[in-house]
């Protein structure tokens, strides 16, 4: 029992309050009373009546009640008058040591006191302060909801609804999608709120309120010790030993022996005993999360391609505070174990808990509570991150944004259908013909009256020829032949544009359904069920007559299958009307095989059909294996839909420099690009040293692109001083660009290592092959876009060979209009950093930098400036000087590559007649 289970409550804060200002008010009254017994000491007759008069002036056991200090005091006080004809001797030192260390017990109780007071006012502040802050987020998030409702439903208007397309709809989506990212980035700072104040109150109640009361108790009892042993040395200082005060002594010595300091407080504090603080709950209001969709979920971080990049930065800023919130702990515990140690070498009388002290126990309360928050949120932002994994990153807006490639109108039919789809309000109805289960096809009464049914008495030469029939192929197309467009059309399900779905008949004339329906026309009812059982009956001829169709071979080894490919590289591959390609893709969260087919003028996407037995299938018959399927639809030249009338015709086999993931065997890391991590490794058909750049899973596809684009360059060139690539990963994830391997690493650190030991001549002999390769590239018309020796490579012999095309844009002249955010400012030329407008002389500008680099020898450029300092002196006319040893006409071209206008700066091609000529003569200068 104590001050931090007894006194949690306000009320008892203020008693302890008004304790803490009478023990100052006795302490000042102990001081000033020793102050005048000396006095007494030196003017005995006059001086001793007034300090016992002035001792016993006010009644300690009223405002101290059950106090063996105030008792203590008053039986001490009483026999002052008894002893002042003998104080005199004891005196000075009474005044040097017992006084003096009185005094400095009072000031520290007073600092004490005021600490207390403003730490407990702290962390109550604190808590009030979350309490507003939570409320002033919530009526944010509820305003903000507002909004995202109002541009939710405009943009569903314009572009759901209405399906109009242009300007108006651009802007009406884009204020939909900043409403949306907002809603979520309140979401989440209302989460971590709520996550931050039910921690600090949690700790509240548990630390930081207890550990104060807790330390409070201790530095009261610690002075009623340092008080009783100061009363000791009064005690012993004014003790006479003489038979007459010696009873005067021990009656005073009885009083100070029966203050306890153990128990001193524990009185105080039952008859002052407060029920503690209630837990206070900060609960996510729910009904803020009830029209989202579903996409937000209460007391969880949204994770979706709205809020990576915020998440990301915030997991930086957390783990930041983290650190410098451990580093302070650490700091602060060293001191309070340091101060512990001084204090328990001080005289007795001086020991106590000075205000420093107290101030970093608490401080060291108050920086634990704040690690575990930092830790707590970080769990909460991570725990999503690390669900999700390698997986694609979620969409975080419920309504999908992407318009179809050749940006045709959309027609309200079609903009309905998908948006009744995503919210589930629409139950789509497939429809497969040829399949042997149960399936509502619907024909209008024109259309069975014309059909040949097997069986009926109509026409029983032509459904005799009919079923007389072997080849199932030929079943089929007879069959096809008979049935009308409009039956085919309208009970073959369609799959075109990585879509399944089937459409639903729109034929204006009566329609008799097959299921759960009362049809009155008995006769058109037998003639409907006839025509399903014969349709059920060549399903099964088709697949048995399949089964012989050779592929046994599995997917990854077909040559046709192009694994995770993207969707831009199959349109490019894709050529003549019947090419096709099957790929793998990802859709949400789930592996879908994906047939692609040049058709017409466009290209027609079909997802592989899984049923729940395992087999797959498009519309016709199912096969246990996608290469059987494939291999059929190609060998019959059926449609693989009937509304596309799709026809496979040739296969498009790999090209030479796709790889299988599995040949590749990553052996360790060596370093990190922009799109992943960079691995030596060794082909297992060749034993081939290798490089392989990898691309992150979690990447988003814009960024995948950009990722290949380096290999649709590499794959073209053939240079000594351009890194060959041997090949690109596509089969699975993740993709992967395999080059030759340069064994001496990049360029930039070499030059470092090696600084002294590089001479003038090798060094513009890297000049020389960095030229040579930007010379190649000119002439392929290639923009590097991020020459720098950071991205350049050393090889055997020293030579130099150009890296890292991730930039590169194959254009005489390239515009940049998605931001600056990977821009390399100090490498950049101004027209590109003003205009975003690239060209090869661009590249000369940073030819420059790299020169100036390489005879810097891994120098920074335009070192001790920012980039925004360095992109306004360069603007200025500045240029960086010669390094040191820079020959004067190698530091004149690297002048002529930074000139300000680009018409006046060198081509490669004449760049590299200067440095080879300027390493000729360094080269007969060395032979001479």
């Amino acid at each position: 029992m104590g001050f931090s289970t007894e006194l949690q409550g306000q009320g008892a804060h203020e008693v302890l309050l008004q304790r803490q200002d009478a023990e100052l008010r006795l302490l000042d009254t102990m001081r000033r009373c020793l102050a005048s017994k000396l006095k007494c000491d030196r003017e005995f007759a006059q001086g001793v009546a007034g300090v016992a008069a002035q001792a016993t002036k006010r009644d300690w056991n009223d405002e101290l009640p059950d106090s063996t200090l105030a008792k203590a005091w008053c039986s001490f006080a009483t026999g002052l008058s008894d002893l002042a004809r003998e104080v005199r001797e004891g005196a000075e030192n009474l005044e040097n040591k017992a006084l003096q260390a009185l005094k400095q017990l009072h000031e520290s109780r007073r600092d004490a006191r005021k600490t207390y007071h403003d730490e407990h006012l702290k962390i109550i502040q604190r808590l009030s302060s979350l309490s507003e802050a939570v409320q002033r987020k919530r009526n944010e998030y509820q305003k903000q909801l507002e909004v995202y409702k109002t541009t939710r439903s405009r943009f569903e208007e314009q572009y759901v609804n209405s399906g109009r397309t242009g300007p108006k709809l651009a802007e009406v989506m884009d204020k939909y999608q900043r409403a949306c990212r907002r809603l979520h980035l309140i979401h989440n700072e209302y989460v971590l709120l709520l996550n931050e104040a039910s921690n600090y109150e949690k700790d509240f109640r548990t630390s930081l309120l207890p550990g104060l009361l807790e330390l409070q108790q201790d530095q009261q009892e610690t002075t009623l010790t340092t008080l009783k042993k100061i009363l000791s040395e009064v005690v012993r200082f004014t003790n006479l030993s003489t038979e007459k005060f010696s009873e005067i002594y021990a009656r005073m010595n009885i009083g100070v022996r029966e203050i306890k300091p153990k128990e001193e407080y524990q009185k105080f504090a039952e008859n002052h005993k407060t029920i503690p603080k209630a837990q206070q709950k900060f609960l996510f209001d729910e009904s803020l999360t009830e029209d989202s969709s579903g996409k937000l979920q209460p007391n969880v971080i949204a994770v979706d391609n709205l809020t990576l990049d915020w998440l990301k930065t915030k997991i930086s800023e957390l783990e930041n505070e983290q650190k410098e919130v451990q580093g302070k702990l650490r700091e602060k515990e060293e001191v309070l174990a340091k101060s512990k140690l001084q204090n328990g070498l001080l005289d007795p009388l001086r020991i106590e808990i000075s205000a420093a002290e107290t101030q970093a126990k608490q401080e060291i309360e108050l920086l634990k509570c704040d690690d575990r928050q930092k830790g707590n949120q970080l769990s909460l932002i991570k725990n999503p991150l690390n669900e999700i994994g390698c997986e694609e990153i979620p969409p975080g807006c419920d309504l999908s944004l992407v318009q179809t490639e050749s940006r045709s109108t959309i027609t309200m039919t079609d903009t309905l259908s998908a948006v009744q789809t995503r919210h589930g309000r629409f139950q789509k109805l497939f429809k497969k013909p040829f399949s042997g289960g149960k399936k509502s096809h619907s024909v209008s009464q024109t259309t069975l009256t014309n059909i040949s049914v097997p069986g009926s008495p109509r026409d029983s030469s032509r459904n005799s020829t009919f079923l007389e029939m072997t080849d199932p192929l030929q079943v089929r197309a007879q069959l096809e032949h008979e049935l009308s467009e409009e039956y085919l059309s309208d009970a073959q399900a369609s799959s075109d544009d990585d879509s399944s779905e089937a459409s639903l008949p729109s034929n204006p004339e009566p329609v008799v359904f097959r299921n759960n329906m009362t049809i009155s026309n008995p006769v058109l009812f037998a003639s409907t069920n006839k025509l399903h059982e014969h349709i059920v009956e060549l399903n099964n001829k088709l697949a048995v007559k399949a089964e012989g169709v050779p592929g046994a071979r599995g997917l990854g080894e077909q040559d046709w299958f192009h694994g995770v490919l993207p969707r831009e590289e199959v349109v490019r591959l894709l050529k003549k009307e019947g090419d096709f390609l099957v790929r793998e893709t990802m859709r949400n969260e789930e592996r879908q095989i994906v047939l692609s087919v040049s058709w017409g003028n466009s290209h027609k996407h079909f997802i592989v059909q899984n049923s729940p037995d395992g087999m797959v299938r498009f519309e016709g018959p199912a096969f246990s294996s996608v290469p059987e399927l494939v291999v059929y639809q190609l060998k019959s030249g059926l449609p693989v839909t009937a509304r596309s009338q799709v026809i496979l015709r040739n296969p498009v086999a790999k090209e030479t420099w796709e790889l299988n993931n599995d040949d590749v065997m990553l052996i360790e890391k060596i370093g990190r690009g922009n799109f992943g991590d960079v691995y030596k490794a060794k082909l297992r058909t060749s034993g081939q040293d290798v490089a392989v750049k990898t691309c992150r899973v979690t990447l988003p596809d814009e960024h995948r692109k950009k990722f290949l684009q380096e290999g649709r360059i590499l794959k073209q060139y053939d240079h000594p001083n351009i890194v060959k690539l041997v090949g690109i990963c596509v089969q699975k994830q993740p993709i992967m660009i395999v080059m030759e391997l340069v064994p001496g690493g990049s360029l930039l650190v070499y030059l470092r290592n090696n600084a002294n030991k590089l001479s003038c001549r090798q060094l513009m002999a890297m000049c020389k092959d960095a030229s040579s390769g930007m010379k190649y590239l000119e002439s392929k018309n290639c923009i590097h876009r991020d020459l720098a020796a950071r991205n350049c490579l050393i090889g055997l012999e020293n030579i130099v060979k150009i890296s890292d095309f991730g930039m590169s844009r194959e254009e005489e002249e390239y515009i940049v209009s998605d931001g600056m955010k990977q821009i390399p400012i100090k490498w950049t030329a101004p027209e590109a950093l003003n205009y975003g407008k690239y060209t090869t002389l661009c590249d000369v500008w940073s030819y420059g930098v790299l020169a100036w680099e390489i005879f810097a020898k891994g120098g920074v450029p335009y070192n001790g400036m920012s980039n925004s300092q360095a992109r306004e002196k360069i603007d200025g006319g500045y240029r960086m000087p010669a390094p040191e040893g820079t020959p004067p006409e190698m530091y004149q071209l690297m002048v002529r590559c930074w000139a300000e206008k680009p018409e006046n700066r060198p081509k490669f091609d004449e760049i590299f007649r200067i440095v080879n000529q300027l390493f000729e003569n360094h080269r007969q200068t060395a032979i001479m």
